[in-house]
Parts: C-alpha cells; sequence; structure tokens
C-alpha cells in the first residue's frame, strides 16, 4: 500500500522524528497535535481557542492527504486542567459535530509545552461522509 506523510509546523516532528499526519489505503492518521502557532504568530491563551488552532493544523494535514474533517471517526483529547473540559469539549463539537467522531478527553498532569492546554489525535476514514 502507498504511504503518505504530511508535515506541519511543530519543531518537534524533525527533532522527534515523527510525521504530522500518515496516509495508508483510506486511513489518515494525525499524531497529537498541540497548539503550536505559525511562525511569526502569536499562540492562543485561553482553552476553546487552543482546541480551534489544534483543529486547524489537524485539517490542514487531513486535507493535504486527501481527507475531509466529517470523514473522522475517532479524537483523542488530553487536557491539563479539567476546569477546562468544557470549553474544548465545545471547541470539538464546533469542529466535528456533523463527523460524531468517537471521542476520548483524558486529563493529564502536562503536555510538552507548559503554555499547551490542549493535545488531540485524530483517525480519519477517507471518503465516508
Amino acid at each position: 500500500m502507498d504511504r503518505q506523510h504530511h508535515h506541519g509546523v511543530s519543531p518537534y516532528e524533525d527533532r522527534y522524528g515523527f510525521s504530522r499526519a500518515v496516509r495508508i489505503g483510506d486511513i489518515i492518521h494525525v499524531a497529537g497535535t498541540a497548539p503550536v502557532p505559525d511562525p511569526g504568530e502569536d499562540s492562543e491563551p485561553g482553552a476553546y481557542e487552543q482546541m480551534l488552532r489544534c483543529v486547524d493544523i489537524v485539517r490542514r494535514a487531513v486535507e493535504a492527504l486527501g481527507g475531509d474533517l466529517r470523514d473522522t471517526v475517532r479524537t483523542r483529547m488530553y487536557i491539563i486542567d479539567p476546569a477546562d473540559a468544557d470549553d474544548v469539549g465545545r471547541a470539538h463539537r464546533d469542529a466535528f459535530g456533523e463527523a460524531r467522531p468517537a471521542s476520548t478527553m483524558v486529563v493529564v498532569a502536562a503536555l510538552l509545552d507548559p503554555s499547551w492546554r490542549v493535545e488531540i489525535e485524530v483517525d480519519v476514514l477517507v471518503g465516508r461522509s
């Protein structure tokens, strides 16, 4: 099977040897995606805004590999504060509501960068919307 890779804006991709997303056949797996700003931009402070930034990065990767967020079948969200659950969940609904993917939200002790409040992983089954 053909294997395609997509690289994003994270400085950790090259440093740690991973791709933002990998497509094999009709499946796209998007790696843990944090709210890394584009070069020259500032990061967003709130959990809702950070989640939307994560989704924007995910959307770019999925579309670059021929998918659509409406084809999302699974998401995994990692948050550092249970108080952020509603904001992150609302952003998830706003972004993935039409797909209604199977989803998990887990509270973790920390993320790699202390300014990050959320990170998300996404699996997409292309052409199933």
